[in-house]
């Protein structure tokens, strides 16, 4: 397994990640916890150092899991975490005294002494993101937290944020059927060196392949309301998964790999964080980094990507907007 760096921030990372949140949420069930231990152990052993977690997920019970799997590799791994939800209420809470709570706990459920990326989970448009920048700068002054990340954030909102805080990395959803943030984002995030992770590069598993016009979700797992996931939409987005098969093919890949190789083909400052809850997925979906896509080869997923138009939202409630203010 290659690293790379996110940005100018000089951390160093796996070139893929793991995403832990499935293990514990979202899915309409939790997985079981010794197997998920075993399974992120496997990661580490397979060369995984970055792995991401969130106060949210479950909610806190990701991140004890994650502590628990990772306290052997203290100092190998870099572990994510996130704050910025109103746990127990609704809506988001990135007030500066909320932020800290939630650092101090945190640290204590990942058994770490700093937090070594610490993402606020969601732009909160009732709080200046120069208080936010702010107080995670002085976490960092004081060595509870060592680098400052956002999620789903607009370019206006990275760059205020990085003028007071230096912006490590910026996690969104990216993917073949997702590209959005080419428009943007990318160009923003290359101009001021900040890395990039992409949540959801399977598309919450639709780009395997595994699934079909015929695939139904648990009322438990979110899935189940996402509109581009619906059985008529599914149908009418297979032509995505068709183009990822037709180049596997050639490559003796699956379309899971095809489509993480092409996330880690578009920068090298690109860290996909696929997640899972099974060892065999784990082990292809690394298999990404077996090979590499040709620029013929890149050209032509683009080409064809470029005549396909996703049908639904990504999310219900009509397609999650990145906050710009």
């Amino acid at each position: 397994m290659k690293t790379r760096k996110l940005g100018n921030s000089g951390l160093e990372v796996s070139e893929i990640g793991l995403g832990c949140m499935g293990m514990s949420f979202g899915y309409g069930v939790i997985a079981d916890k010794e197997e998920s231990i075993k399974l992120i152990r496997k990661a580490f052993e397979l060369g995984v150092t970055f792995f991401d977690t969130a106060e949210v997920y479950g909610p806190y019970i990701n991140e004890e899991l994650v502590g628990e799997a990772l306290e052997p590799f203290k100092g190998k791994v870099t572990i994510a975490t996130k704050f910025g939800f109103n746990i127990g209420g609704e809506g988001l809470d990135s007030r500066p005294e909320r932020i800290r709570k939630v650092a101090e706990a945190s640290l204590k459920r990942l058994k770490i002494d700093s937090i070594d990326l610490f993402y606020q989970h969601r732009v909160d448009p009732n709080i200046p993101i120069e208080d936010v920048a702010g107080t995670v700068k002085d976490l960092i002054k004081e060595g509870k937290v060592k680098h400052f990340g956002l999620s789903e954030a607009g370019v206006k909102v990275i760059r205020r944020a990085h003028a007071i805080c230096p912006v490590t990395a910026l996690q969104s959803e990216y993917s073949l059927w997702w590209r959005e943030p080419e428009n943007e984002i990318l160009p923003t995030l290359e101009e001021l060196g900040i890395g990039f992770v992409p949540f959801s590069p399977l598309g919450k598993g639709f780009l395997t392949g595994k699934m079909n016009e015929s695939t139904t979700f648990d009322s438990k797992d979110f899935r189940s309301t996402v509109p581009r996931l619906s059985p008529e939409n599914l149908k009418a987005n297979l032509v995505f998964v068709d183009l990822l098969k037709e180049v596997a093919l050639r490559k003796n890949a699956t379309p899971a790999q095809v489509a993480i190789a092409w996330l880690l083909a578009q920068k090298p400052w690109i860290v996909p964080i696929p997640g899972t809850t099974k060892i065999d997925r784990l082990t292809e979906n690394l298999g990404a980094i077996s090979f590499e896509l040709t620029n013929g080869e890149l050209q032509e997923i683009k080409t064809a990507a470029a005549k396909i138009k996703p049908v639904g939202d990504r999310y219900s409630g009509g397609s999650a907007k990145l906050i710009n203010r």
